[in-house]
C-alpha cells in the first residue's frame, strides 16, 4: 500500500512539473517590457497668429529649443620660468625669464539648438501683383549680439509650411507683411515675439 501511494504521489509530482515547466520557461525567456525614456525639450511653445497691417497675411507656428552639452575646445595660455644663459666676456650669466606657452584644452558648455516651424497664410492672392504675396521675416539675435534674418513667402491660396533651425538664440522675432514675388513692400506688422531665452 505504501509502495502504491509513493507511485501515485510520484506520478502527480511529475505531472505538475511537466505542466509547470513550460510556464516557467516562458516566464524566464520573456523579455521585460521597458519604456524608452523621453527627454522633454528645454523649451517648446506656439507663437502667433500674427497678421500684416491689412490682415491679409497671417503667420503662426511653434518653436522648440533643445539644450545640449558639447565639448568646447580652446587654447589656454600659461607661463613658466625658464633659465636663460648667455656668455659675456668669457663668463656665463644666467637669468630667470617668464616664457609663455599654450595648450589645447576643452570644457563642457551648453548649446541651445532651436527649430522654428511656421504656417504662412495668404488671404488675398489675386488682384494687384504688388501685394499678391504674404511674407514673414524672422530676426534671430544670438547670445553674442549678432543678428540674422530669414524670409519666407506664400503667393498661393493654400497655407505654406516652413521650418528653419540654428543654435544659441537669445531672441527670435517675426514680421508679417505683404509684397510681390521678389520681396515684402508694405503693410508691415512690426516685430512680434517668437522666442526669448530665459
Amino acid at each position: 500500500m505504501r509502495f502504491a501511494t509513493r507511485i501515485i504521489l510520484g506520478a502527480g509530482a511529475a505531472a505538475l512539473l511537466a505542466t509547470g515547466a513550460p510556464a516557467m520557461a516562458n516566464a524566464e525567456t520573456a523579455a521585460p517590457v521597458q519604456n524608452a525614456a523621453v527627454t522633454a525639450p528645454y523649451f517648446s511653445d506656439t507663437w502667433g497668429p500674427y497678421t500684416s497691417g491689412d490682415e491679409r497675411a497671417e503667420a503662426e507656428g511653434e518653436v522648440t529649443v533643445e539644450k545640449k552639452a558639447v565639448k568646447h575646445w580652446y587654447w589656454k595660455k600659461y607661463s613658466k620660468l625658464v633659465k636663460k644663459c648667455d656668455w659675456h666676456h668669457g663668463k656665463k650669466k644666467c637669468v630667470w625669464v617668464k616664457k609663455w606657452y599654450k595648450k589645447h584644452q576643452w570644457k563642457w558648455v551648453h548649446e541651445y539648438h532651436y527649430t522654428v516651424d511656421s504656417t504662412l497664410t495668404n488671404h488675398k492672392w489675386w488682384g494687384r501683383s504688388k501685394h499678391s504675396c504674404a511674407w514673414e521675416t524672422f530676426k534671430v539675435v544670438s547670445f553674442d549680439g549678432s543678428t540674422d534674418f530669414t524670409r519666407f513667402k506664400n503667393c498661393s491660396k493654400k497655407p505654406a509650411s516652413y521650418s528653419f533651425e540654428g543654435k544659441n538664440a537669445e531672441h527670435i522675432y517675426v514680421k508679417v507683411s505683404r509684397g510681390h514675388h521678389g520681396h515684402p513692400n508694405g503693410y508691415q506688422s512690426g516685430w512680434k515675439p517668437v522666442y526669448h531665452h530665459a
